[in-house]
């Protein structure tokens, strides 16, 4: 697969895996994939983007930028 960066006319390289395998790189995806269907699933109560940055300002008020 080729990349391309429209700032420069030449292909970018390819990304480094930060897997061994192919299979590493295919196991963690479907754990991954299946994590993440499970969350869309999910019948947990939700949290407005808003009340939960809010909250996290609260708890890193002079520790760093959110």
């Amino acid at each position: 697969m080729i990349r391309y960066n429209f700032t420069r006319d030449r292909p970018t390289p390819p990304l480094k895996s930060d897997f061994a395998t192919s299979e590493e790189a295919a196991a963690h995806d479907a754990w991954f994939r299946a994590k993440v269907e499970r969350a869309m699933a999910s019948t947990a109560s939700k949290i407005p983007h808003g009340q939960m940055m809010a909250e996290m300002r609260a708890n890193t008020d002079g520790r760093g930028k959110l």
